[in-house]
């Protein structure tokens, strides 16, 4: 199965936020590549359902995920402690090409899947201390297309609300883990599955 035709990524949206940088590509990946992506993630990662211990309770997170990344690599994020699973050809072939429109490096990636509308991730930035002082955060995404959000850290009135498709990228830039944070709402409505990496550059 070939992977390796991307879109032509000149297709950039530039979304002004205050106290932080948003690029979105919106067809990074063209839609029959990013079909089969969906299909090859989908199958061929490692999922797992992780738990957390939340006011002595044990509760699973609501989605699935791996992480993955080079050798020795550790994270820790929301309470879940990861250790990396070596890379693959697919998801390198992917990190190849976002590194070169972010002109960032990165050798880890966690991804997640949301099964339906009853999964999602709650309010938080990426700025865990592995990730340096102001991390850029490459995100791409497969599947059904679900709500972005933002809320600055100290203006809550300040908010920003978008559409990830399918085969899009975002790139978050300099500052936007220090004063926003994202979240991806739960949803009533029935909706398909998601994938979703974060690429992040871990000390």
């Amino acid at each position: 199965m070939n992977f390796d035709l991307f879109s032509n990524t000149d297709t950039c949206l530039n979304i002004e936020i205050p106290d932080g940088s948003l690029r979105l590509y919106p067809h990074f990946i063209k839609p029959e590549k990013a079909d089969n992506y969906f299909r090859w993630l989908m199958d061929n990662i490692n999922w797992k359902q992780e738990s957390v211990f939340l006011y002595g309770k044990e509760h699973n997170v609501p989605r699935l995920s791996a992480w993955y990344g080079d050798e020795g690599k550790s994270y820790e994020y929301s309470g879940v402690r990861a250790e990396a699973i070596s890379w693959n050809p697919i998801l390198i072939s992917i990190k190849e090409k976002i590194e070169t429109i972010s002109g960032t490096k990165y050798n880890s990636v966690l991804v997640n899947l949301y099964r339906d509308g009853s999964d999602g991730v709650a309010w938080h930035s990426d700025d865990e201390p592995e990730l340096g002082a102001d991390p850029i955060i490459a995100s791409i995404s497969f599947g059904e297309a679900r709500q972005f959000q933002l809320k600055h850290k100290k203006q809550r009135d300040l908010t920003k609300s978008l559409v990830l498709p399918h085969g899009s990228l975002l790139l978050m830039g300099k500052k936007t883990q220090l004063n926003w944070l994202h979240q991806v709402p739960k949803s009533k409505r029935t909706l398909d599955p998601r994938i979703n990496l974060t690429f992040r550059l871990v000390d």
